[in-house]
């Protein structure tokens, strides 16, 4: 990651107008989170949105997993 602002803002930018043309070759719609988490380093909006996101995903990920925990030890019974 670049260390001045701008250039960090250039890059994310990059990644994703990269990853809208994700059905070219190369390019990929990977590119997108990983330019919003890039620009999320700078702008409150941009983390905001990622941190949010983070949150949701931890509480689905928590609860996925104790679903699968419970239907493990009811299956051992």
């Amino acid at each position: 990651m670049p260390a001045s602002r701008i250039g960090r803002t250039m890059v994310g930018i990059i990644f994703i107008i990269g990853g809208i043309l994700g059905f070219l070759p190369v390019l990929g719609f990977w590119m997108i989170p990983l330019g919003l988490l890039i620009l999320s380093h700078d702008f409150p909006s941009v983390r905001r949105f990622r941190r949010n996101w983070e949150v949701k995903l931890g509480r689905w990920w928590q609860s996925r997993k104790a679903a699968r925990q419970k239907k493990r030890e009811e299956d051992r019974t």
